[in-house]
């Protein structure tokens, strides 16, 4: 149990108070004791598990074990009966903005509407408008909060919020009463999917930066402005919660709202072991313990070396080892987006890409990059234009003409000539072994008949990863985040054919894609498998899509030396034998 655990379940009873009608000083002493709790400077989950809450202003003796209760065992048996009067769908009209308590009573006891749904057809037909209380406009608005609801979708590509966020933390940094600031939660572990953003700051002045928060251009709607949190929507749908805290408190706070869940249970366990309570706000001697007071935390690596422990990255913070790891100093050092040296599959007009062959290295040179591999798509794929052989081996001489260039003006850049070969769905290549050998590398990658058996779908990529003149595979379970599931396939199986074939497996870095998946690399480096993070570019400026690739690989706990394209020029040549 959190602070903001205690404090949303008054407000819920509150809530469910105000529905039944109850005593509105009764509602009101839970919504004070909701504030009291959030509010309070020491530690109030502590101290409410100890039934230490005598004399704390807001807080009378029915709220006092209510808090004890919840606190010490997770759950409040008053709010569970309470919640269990009503239908569990009920609670959903409370997200349309618009609707309070007392309108949701209203609809509720007079229209029999416990349901998003049922609001929306109460709505559509008028009965709503006829309502003492609500009429036509109201309706309307109503309307409008829930068509925006579903618009909006609840979960978000890593690559659609990382622009906003930026904006955000831009315009945060450039306030005066911002000391630090960062974006938290799931976005900063560099989860492909994420559902809100949380910003924490650390300020003096929390009321002036959380109107600075509210009152920005691109704030489709404030959904709450409090003293020390507030949460607005984006024109996309995205929320977007700030909570500040002071400068003493922000190393834990960061620690706490990076997550994940099941990292900080991890976390606050060791801290026990030690004699310690760790929460959002600070670490402190357990009551009645004999541990010294801790220091103030300045950085979470701080937190981390306090408790014994080489600092934890936020990438790996989903409790898949790593707190054992610092534990025993045995954490990997993560590879960095500086450490790539080149990258390949990357596409240009030739087929479906938008930037020319030049372009597309001009911009790899002006990114600091010492080669790019091209794999434009092969002829099965005609939806992309994909290249016959005699196009293919046209854009092959192509690339010696350029690569002579470079040499000649004594530029330390080369382009690799590959292809992007379809797998048919019997596992054959889209080309020719005779074609391929004429390459530098060759991607193969499934683009049709998605379809098959997981044993088909499997059988089918390893007969082509068996091909020698294939070097990497692609995007491996053809997934599109939020749009297209993978397909049915046998992931260990296909890692077990890639090490034993010597083949590397992309990390395709496209944020639709991310594939593949973070939480299988741990097991391709046991085996021995290579990564490539490549961008899938068919834009000079989707070849930042290495950013998010690099998050991945940091996730999936890849090192420089997991990654073939952090090897230098010299390395890479010898490593594709060209």
């Amino acid at each position: 149990m959190t602070r903001e655990d205690l404090a949303e379940t008054l407000e819920q009873i509150a809530m469910l108070l105000e529905l039944k009608g109850e005593n509105p000083f009764k509602i009101r002493a839970y919504r004070t004791g909701a504030d009291t709790v959030r509010q309070f400077s020491g530690d109030i989950v502590e101290k409410a598990k100890a039934d230490d809450l005598k004399g704390i202003k807001g807080i009378g003796d029915a709220l006092q074990q209510k808090l004890n209760e919840l606190a010490s065992t997770g759950k409040l048996e008053f709010y569970e009966k309470l919640r269990a009067e009503f239908p569990e769908t009920l609670f959903d009209l409370f997200k349309i903005q618009g609707l309070g308590p007392k309108k949701v009573k209203a609809v509720y006891e007079m229209l029999g509407v416990d349901s998003v749904p049922k609001l929306k057809a109460a709505c559509e037909s008028g009965e709503l408008a006829g309502l003492a209380g609500f009429g036509k406009k109201t309706a309307e608005k109503l309307l409008e909060s829930i068509e925006f609801r579903e618009q909006n979708a609840e979960f978000f590509r890593l690559g659609d919020v990382a622009s906003p966020v930026a904006m955000i933390l831009d315009s945060l940094k450039s306030h005066p009463e911002c000391h630090q600031v960062e974006a938290a939660g799931s976005f900063r572990r560099g989860k492909e999917i994420v559902h809100d953003v949380d910003f924490l700051v650390a300020t003096g002045k929390p009321e002036a930066i959380m109107e600075h928060f509210i009152s920005q251009p691109w704030v489709k709607k404030v959904i709450v402005q409090g003293a020390t949190k507030s949460s607005i929507y984006l024109e996309n749908g995205l929320q977007c919660d700030l909570r500040a805290v002071t400068n003493d408190e922000y190393a834990c706070a960061l620690a706490y709202f990076t997550g994940s869940k099941e990292h900080n249970v991890a976390m606050r366990s060791r801290a026990l072991s030690q004699g310690y309570t760790l929460n959002e706000y600070r670490l402190a001697p357990k009551e009645g313990g004999s541990a010294e007071e801790a220091p103030v935390f300045h950085t979470e690596a701080d937190l981390y070396s306090f408790l014994g422990m080489d600092y934890v990255e936020p990438e790996l913070r989903e409790n898949t080892g790593e707190v054992e790891a610092g534990a025993e100093h045995d954490l990997p050092e993560l590879v960095k987006l500086e450490n790539l040296r080149g990258t390949f599959h990357n596409h240009t007009t030739a087929s479906d890409g938008k930037s020319t062959l030049e372009e597309m290295a001009d911009a790899a040179i002006e990114l600091g990059l010492q080669y790019l591999g091209i794999a434009d798509h092969s002829k099965s794929s005609f939806q992309a234009n994909g290249l016959s052989a005699d196009r293919l081996l046209k854009q092959v001489a192509e690339i010696k003409k350029l690569n002579a260039k470079f040499k000649s003006e004594g530029t330390r850049f080369r382009i690799f000539a590959g292809n992007e070969v379809d797998i048919l769905k019997d596992g054959s290549l889209d080309f020719d072994d005779e074609i391929l050998e004429q390459l530098d590398y060759a991607v193969a990658s499934v683009h049709n008949a998605m379809t098959l058996t997981e044993a088909a779908m499997t059988k089918r990529i390893i007969k082509a990863v068996e091909n020698p003149n294939i070097t990497m595979l692609g995007h491996v379970t053809g997934r599109l985040l939020l749009q297209r599931e993978s397909y049915a396939v046998n992931i260990p199986k296909i890692i077990d054919a890639c090490a034993e074939t010597g083949t590397i497996i992309e990390l395709n870095a496209n944020p639709w894609r991310l594939d593949m998946d973070w939480r299988w690399w741990k097991l391709a480096v046991e085996k021995g498998v290579k990564c490539s993070i490549n961008p899938d570019a068919h834009h000079t400026n989707q070849l930042e899509f290495l950013w998010f690739g690099v998050k991945q690989a940091r996730k999936g706990w890849l090192r420089r030396e997991d990654v073939v394209n952090c090897l230098p020029l010299e390395e890479i040549e010898a490593f594709l034998k060209c």
